[in-house]
C-alpha cells in the first residue's frame, strides 16, 4: 500500500491575496532575511517595494514568501525551461571526384551551403581512384575552388589534408 505524498504539488505558485496562511517567513527581494511576519505585514513590505509576495515554499513551517516581480520570475523560468533546445551539431560530408563537372561542383556548393545554413559541419572530400593519384594537384584546385566558393558562410576547422586516397577538409559554419 502506497502512502499519499505530503508535497502540495501546484501548478503555480499564490501570489499576494491568494497566499492565505499567516504568519510566514519573508525574504525581501535583495535576498535579506525580515523574519516571520504576519501576512498583512509582507503585504505591505511587497506593496511598499512595489512588487509581489510570491510563496515560494509552501511545505515549510512557516510557509516561505518572497519579494518580487512575478511577471519577471516567470518569464525567467520559461525563458530557461526552453533554453535546453539547442541544436544538437551534425557533421555531413560532400563528395567530389577531381574530374567532377563545373556545374556539378556548384550543386555541391549549394548543398554545403544548405547545410552550414542548418549549423552544421561539412566535411569536403575529394576521391581519387586509379591513375587520378598522379594528379593530387587537380584535386587541390578543385578543393579550393570549393573552399573559395563557400567563404562568406563557412570558416575553414582543419584544412585540407591528404589521407591515403581521399583529400578531406572540415568546414563549420560561421
Amino acid at each position: 500500500m502506497r502512502r499519499p505524498t505530503t508535497t502540495v504539488e501546484t501548478k503555480s505558485q499564490r501570489v499576494n491575496e491568494q497566499i492565505r496562511v499567516t504568519p510566514v517567513r519573508v525574504i525581501a527581494d535583495d535576498g535579506a532575511q525580515l523574519g516571520i511576519l504576519k501576512t498583512e505585514d509582507a503585504m505591505q513590505e511587497a506593496r511598499r517595494a512595489g512588487l509581489d509576495l510570491v510563496e515560494v515554499a509552501p511545505n515549510e513551517t512557516p510557509p516561505v514568501c518572497r519579494i518580487m516581480d512575478y511577471g519577471k520570475y516567470k518569464y525567467q523560468q520559461k525563458k530557461r525551461l526552453h533554453k535546453g533546445h539547442t541544436h544538437q551539431t551534425k557533421i555531413k560530408e560532400v563528395r567530389i571526384r577531381p574530374k567532377t563537372g563545373e556545374h556539378d561542383v556548384t550543386v555541391k556548393v549549394n548543398k554545403a551551403r544548405e547545410f552550414l545554413g542548418h549549423k552544421d559541419k561539412v566535411v569536403v572530400t575529394v576521391m581519387f581512384r586509379g591513375r587520378e593519384m598522379a594528379h593530387v594537384d587537380e584535386g587541390h584546385r578543385v578543393i579550393n575552388r570549393l573552399l573559395e566558393q563557400l567563404e562568406d558562410v563557412a570558416k575553414i576547422e582543419s584544412p585540407p589534408m591528404q589521407h591515403g586516397r581521399k583529400l578531406v577538409c572540415t568546414l563549420a559554419p560561421r
